[in-house]
């Protein structure tokens, strides 16, 4: 009996996919994590999310706590029902802080990681003051727009096109120059997943004397980040992507050298004072990064990080990045294989990847036919992948297996 392309392809994809899972049932005796991690997050049985850099699923442990939040604003205090208290804010400042390398007071709460760099941007005044700012094309679109924008204004803009999707140091030395003000970078990139080699940026923005700043969002809890050693001198994330909390609610890093006497505050609230006198006007200022806070903050949302982090904390960066690795790894290997080239540097270290699509309309019905949740860029034509704690090698070959049929 004769077999057709599809035929072929797709009985090979089969025979593959169960060798995999073998090497994954190995894998999880071996170092994997347990089901329960994947039970954690209910998704996973009605999808194949490999989306997390869009938004990342919420767990079991982070909806109990919201729904405790819930509670004690719905009944108020009582057997297990508090509010998100001073104490806890400090510690989940601690916590974020340790995650990137930080001291606690060089951390502050904001909305979102564009509120983050706005803060920062608006804090060195840039477009009065003058001078270029080094941008480059993997960086996310609101820093595109932001910087854009402000070339009206007096700023100049510099934007490094990437080759071969990835960011050349080389190019950027010949960007940076004497008049820098800023080199802003998204640690890693949401287009494919890109890591930059910050400490070499770093150095070369620090010799010129510009300051670096790094939108983290698509780094912080799923990457090592050191934000000394890696020559970070501002930087913002929000909570609903590796960091597994909600829209809402992130955190601003500024160097604690450079607050005030580079950054200064732009905006006013009473979280930045202590002991306010209403008769005399009088107040202290708190120290640290409180300057960069305003008023009220999404109490319930940072409580869901809080959670999350010490979820993230139980689970370790280390073996969190090791899960990931060997499922990229997978997806680097098998998907140029069937059709669908790389836009992702190989050997990069994050869980992010993205491929080439021929046929977008045709991909996004095979996906929703199978249940698979990934993202679609079709102006651009590009397919990204991303796993986190819950994707098995099962989830690969349900994805492999729907392009594959596309490939046919």
């Amino acid at each position: 009996m004769s077999i057709n392309r599809r035929q072929f392809l797709l009985s090979t994809a089969a025979l593959a996919a169960a060798t995999r899972s073998a090497v994954a049932f190995e894998e999880a005796q071996t170092g994997g994590f347990p089901p329960s991690v994947r039970t954690d997050f209910p998704v996973t049985a009605r999808q194949t999310y490999l989306n997390s850099a869009a938004i990342h699923p919420m767990s079991v442990p982070a909806s109990r706590a919201l729904q405790e939040h819930v509670a004690f604003r719905l009944n108020g205090p009582g057997e297990g029902r508090t509010d998100f208290g001073e104490e806890q804010q400090k510690d989940l400042k601690r916590r974020f802080a340790a995650l990137i390398g930080a001291k606690p007071h060089e951390i502050a709460f904001i909305q979102n990681t564009s509120d983050g760099e706005n803060i920062v941007v608006m804090g060195m005044d840039l477009p009065r003051r003058g001078g270029n700012v080094v941008l480059d094309e993997l960086h996310f679109d609101t820093s595109l727009y932001m910087y854009k924008s402000l070339e009206s204004k007096g700023l100049e803009l510099r934007v490094v096109k990437h080759r071969d999707w990835a960011i050349d140091t080389r190019d950027m030395e010949r960007a940076i120059d004497k008049n820098t003000r800023l080199v802003s970078m998204a640690l890693v990139s949401n287009v494919n997943g890109y890591l930059h080699d910050v400490r070499a940026i770093s150095d070369l923005a620090h010799a010129r004397g510009a300051y670096v700043f790094a939108d983290m969002v698509q780094a912080a809890g799923a990457v090592p980040i050191d934000v000394r050693a890696m020559g970070i001198d501002f930087g913002s994330t929000a909570t609903y992507k590796w960091l597994m909390g909600e829209r809402g609610f992130g955190f601003l890093y500024v160097r604690e050298d450079l607050q005030d006497a580079v950054v200064p505050t732009t905006r006013y609230g009473h979280r930045q004072i202590r002991n306010f006198n209403r008769a005399g006007l009088t107040w202290e200022p708190l120290p640290g990064a409180a300057k960069y806070e305003t008023g009220t903050f999404a109490s319930a949302l940072a409580l869901c990080c809080y959670t999350s982090l010490q979820y993230i904390e139980k689970l370790g960066l280390t073996n969190i990045r090791a899960h990931a690795r060997q499922l990229t790894d997978r997806l680097q290997k098998e998907l140029p294989s069937i059709g669908y080239p790389s836009l992702t540097p190989h050997g990069n270290e994050t869980p992010i990847v993205a491929f080439r699509l021929k046929d977008v309309t045709g991909t996004r019905q095979r996906f929703r036919q199978a249940g698979i949740a990934a993202t679609i860029i079709e102006n651009e034509q590009r397919l990204r992948v991303s796993v986190s704690v819950f994707n098995t090698h099962e989830d690969i070959d349900r994805l492999v297996s729907a392009l594959t049929a596309g490939s046919a």
